[in-house]
C-alpha cells in the first residue's frame, strides 16, 4: 500500500529540513522522463513540495501540461520520494514565499526576475521504512 504525507514520521520531517539536494522527475511530451538535480522545500501543513526555477525551463513546460511530478531526496540509506500533480505558480506572493522557504533550507537564491515555482501537491510517498510511521 502506498504511503501518504500523513505517514511521514518525525525523522522524515527532520530529513526534509536538512540541506540535501534532490532530483525532480517530470515527463516530456513523448513520455520519457526528464530528471534534474534541484533544491526543494517541503510544506508539511499544505502537503506540498516546491522547487524554484526559471520560466521556460523544460521542467516548467512539463508541469504546465499538468503532469505528475516527483522529487527524490537521498542520503546514504535514507531516501524519500514525494509524488503528486504539479502546477506552476507565477504570482509574486507565491514566488516570494517559495524563495523564503528555499533560503531557510539552503541559502538566499540569487536574483531572478524570471523565477517561477513548480508546486507538487503530494499524494504519495515512497521511501525508507525508517522514515514512515
Amino acid at each position: 500500500m502506498a504511503a501518504t504525507p500523513s505517514d511521514l514520521n518525525d525523522d522524515a520531517l527532520q530529513f526534509l529540513t536538512e540541506r540535501h539536494l534532490a532530483t525532480l522527475a517530470t515527463s516530456r511530451p513523448d513520455g520519457t522522463p526528464h530528471v534534474v538535480a534541484v533544491g526543494f522545500t517541503w510544506d508539511r501543513d499544505a502537503q506540498k513540495a516546491r522547487v524554484i526555477t526559471m520560466e521556460g525551463s523544460q521542467k516548467v513546460r512539463n508541469a504546465e501540461r499538468g503532469e505528475y511530478a516527483a522529487v527524490t531526496q537521498i542520503d546514504g540509506p535514507r531516501w524519500l520520494t514525494l509524488e503528486g500533480s504539479a502546477r506552476i505558480l507565477r504570482d509574486k506572493d507565491s514566488v516570494t514565499d517559495a524563495e523564503n522557504r528555499y533560503a531557510a533550507r539552503y541559502r538566499v537564491p540569487r536574483e531572478n526576475p524570471r523565477r517561477v515555482v513548480v508546486e507538487i501537491s503530494v499524494t504519495r510517498v515512497l521511501g525508507s521504512q525508517s522514515l514512515r510511521s
